[in-house]
């Protein structure tokens, strides 16, 4: 394993099919979604090789998660566990609102501890990349999340973060001091504006968190595109534009983009155009991670016969 390694929380997603107040919803589709193995995902459809861990129930969700994640290309090792496979059920209230309901407190993936990520499986990655989701669900994934990044620091493995802040996991009180220490760590960092600021001072938000430590930071802005700072260098790259039909997994697919062009060695103005066009790509698709586009759909979509 050379590749990216990564960890977390999967979560069997049930999606109501339409758009409108879930009650009036009639159909529904099953799929998969967590923010570690939507990147790992992400990276392997670009050509990158990825791994992921996870623990999952010994229920058909959990089967589906190993099945799908296994499917993407993805080195996925899914830690059998007694306790049930999360939940998270979504909707889409209108045109502009998303709203997610999480079924997770006590599931098998906040059981997620250090033992579940052994030191040599670091040391054999290329980078290590986790959220600011996993030290949300329980002491002991949180545990897993600092541990993982001292291993890494300490073998020479760059060590990649994104915020990814969720207010229904923890309070911004809770949350600022754990995300400020997880930045502080990292090599890599990907954050929204709004993230940023929950332990920053606003303004220049990419010069604030490159303060912290990180000599990547990479400032994710939804349809404004996104700001860097990388090797002290500044970067501006704007949205392309694009039908949006589901705007969930497209931060994900923007980190991948990014991380698997670092992989490849690339530059880092390459590094962030594919990962615009990845997130651009994403959203054109309804779910999670099954927007995550191949190399050859991304020269599809930015080429000159771009249907949108």
């Amino acid at each position: 394993m050379t590749g990216l390694l990564t960890f977390g929380e999967t979560l069997g997603l049930i999606a109501g099919d339409g758009i409108g107040p879930l009650a009036h919803t009639k159909n529904f589709t099953l799929s998969i979604g967590g923010a570690e193995s939507n990147v790992a995902m992400g990276v392997a459809r670009l050509g990158g090789a990825a791994s992921w861990r996870g623990r999952v129930g010994p229920d058909a969700t959990g089967a589906l998660i190993a099945a799908r994640v296994a499917a993407a290309g993805v080195h996925t090792v899914a830690i059998p566990d007694e306790s049930f496979t999360g939940l998270m059920v979504r909707h889409r209230r209108s045109g502009e609102f998303t709203q997610v309901d999480y079924h997770r407190a006590g599931s098998a993936g906040s059981r997620l501890s250090p033992a579940d990520i052994p030191a040599a499986s670091i040391a054999e990655a290329a980078i290590l990349h986790v959220t600011g989701i996993t030290p949300a669900l329980s002491e002991s994934a949180r545990s897993a999340v600092f541990q993982s990044i001292e291993t890494a620091r300490a073998a020479g493995v760059p060590v990649s973060i994104d915020v990814n802040y969720r207010s229904k996991l923890w309070s911004r009180y809770d949350a600022a001091p754990v995300l400020r220490d997880l930045v502080s760590r990292a090599d890599v960092v990907f954050a929204s504006p709004e993230e940023a600021e929950l332990f920053v001072d606003p303004g220049d938000v990419a010069a604030s968190l490159a303060k912290l430590g990180p000599t990547e930071v990479i400032v994710k802005d939804g349809g404004r595109g996104c700001t860097a700072l990388i090797a002290g260098v500044r970067h501006s790259v704007p949205a392309l534009a694009v039908t949006v039909v589901d705007p969930v997994g497209a931060g994900d697919a923007f980190v991948a983009g990014y991380l698997a062009d670092r992989l490849a060695g690339a530059s880092a103005a390459a590094r962030l155009g594919t990962a615009i066009a990845a997130g651009a790509f994403a959203v054109t698709v309804p779910g999670d991670c099954e927007g995550a586009p191949t190399r050859a759909e991304l020269a599809a979509l930015t080429g000159d016969d771009v249907r949108r």
